[in-house]
């Protein structure tokens, strides 16, 4: 199974979800979810899979560093104009979507 991982570079848990899948013998793609990913094209499917509260990091900086007026704009405009609201990783098996690195999703990918 080919999958393609969705995070930042920088981000340590998007590290650690890259070489656990690659420990485990997947075959990985990273994307940079702000400079490679085609945000306008993915953020609707993600959201059609997994809902806006599952999506959205609202423990992030930039969540808190947004108006009340932001917040409630559409969850979708919201993502593609702020990429660091992503929850990471966003992993792609195919036909699923992964959010997030927990137990649950390292089973069930590895």
């Amino acid at each position: 199974m080919s999958l393609t991982l969705y995070g930042l570079k920088n981000c340590d848990t998007c590290k650690k979800a890259l070489k656990a899948l690659e420990g485990a013998g997947q075959s990985v793609t990273f994307v940079d979810i702000r400079a490679e990913a085609d945000l306008p094209a993915k953020v609707p499917t993600w959201l059609d899979a997994t809902g806006p509260d599952l999506l959205i990091n609202r423990r992030s900086t930039t969540w808190r560093n947004l108006s009340e007026a932001e917040r409630e704009t559409d969850p979708q405009a919201l993502l593609i104009a702020h990429p660091t609201l992503i929850k990471r990783p966003v992993i792609e098996t195919g036909d699923a979507v992964h959010v997030g690195w927990t137990k649950a999703v390292e089973v069930a990918l590895s």
